[in-house]
């Protein structure tokens, strides 16, 4: 996309945004037709991951997965261009914190504590900042790897920052929460994402030998952070809860590995219960255990 593009398509986009629901979820149901059956977006790297991950799963059951995965792609993309025009209120209407989610923060919170937040591509990780930010009171850092594009990586930031979430680029993230350290902060991880295999933690994921992101764990013990699993969970098409599982209060104290292996098993159930809804089309599995 270069410049000329961007700002041709920029009209168009916020056009999108202001679509009401129903007629945003009506593009997203013409989006699929072309994505799914005309242009086929990496059908086989998600066909791939699909029948690994469940090699007790029926052919049957694996294709009924894999066309509600695209269904539910469509829906993720227009819902993060909703996100640069949505008010506050249809924000948390749409996506929420359980009350016992947000009680734990609060506790959190009035005891002066930063936390470490961890998360997957499951559900609408998107929206899901956006309702921490609306509805906690710690000031939410978001760990992100800026698109090579430019001018899209500022479109994405938009969508993450309009409701006072910070974002820190992956490679300034010791430097950056080392300056946050007089803020009572909580910092978000997405660790599913896909790792130089000498140094990652390794572990079976999915049925899967897998590279586990590590910098969660690092940073949890070097700031000795509680470390807090979010599931962003689809309650029914555009609405979603947010709930929290609190992992450890002194992840220092943990050997090393634990914090990693206890995310990931935790991501696993949460992806068996609504498989549909985790990002398939990543190429998750590119990278082979070194000898």
């Amino acid at each position: 996309m270069n410049r000329i593009s961007y700002y041709l398509t920029q009209p168009f986009i916020y056009l999108i945004s202001l679509c009401p629901f129903f007629l945003l979820y009506g593009i997203s149901d013409i989006t699929f037709l072309l994505v799914y059956y005309v242009i086929g977006y990496r059908k086989k790297i998600v066909y791939e991951n699909l029948r690994n991950s469940f090699p007790d799963k029926s052919e049957k059951e694996i294709k009924h997965i894999q066309l509600n995965y695209y269904r539910y792609l469509c829906d993720l993309g227009l819902e993060t261009l909703k996100t640069l025009t949505i008010s506050r209120e249809k924000s948390l209407k749409h996506c929420y914190l359980t009350p016992e989610t947000v009680d734990l923060f609060n506790r959190y919170y009035t005891e002066n504590k930063s936390v470490i937040i961890v998360l997957g591509h499951l559900g609408n990780w998107e929206w899901a900042g956006n309702a921490f930010s609306l509805q906690c009171k710690h000031q939410l850092y978001v760990i992100y790897h800026p698109f090579t594009n430019p001018l899209f990586d500022k479109l994405i930031i938009k969508t993450r920052t309009r409701f006072g979430t910070q974002l820190i680029p992956m490679k300034d993230t010791f430097r950056q929460m080392t300056k946050n350290k007089t803020v009572c902060s909580a910092t978000a991880f997405i660790a599913d994402q896909t790792p130089s295999p000498e140094n990652a933690h390794w572990t079976t994921f999915l049925n899967q030998e897998t590279a586990v992101f590590k910098g969660t764990e690092l940073m949890a013990n070097r700031f000795n952070y509680p470390v807090i699993f979010i599931q962003v969970e689809r309650v029914r098409r555009g609405y979603y809860a947010v709930k929290a599982e609190a992992q450890t209060e002194h992840p220092a104290d943990t050997a090393r590995g634990y914090i990693s292996e206890w995310h990931t098993q935790v991501l696993e159930k949460c992806i068996n219960l609504k498989p549909e809804t985790w990002l398939w089309s990543h190429r998750r599995w590119k990278h082979k255990k070194p000898a």
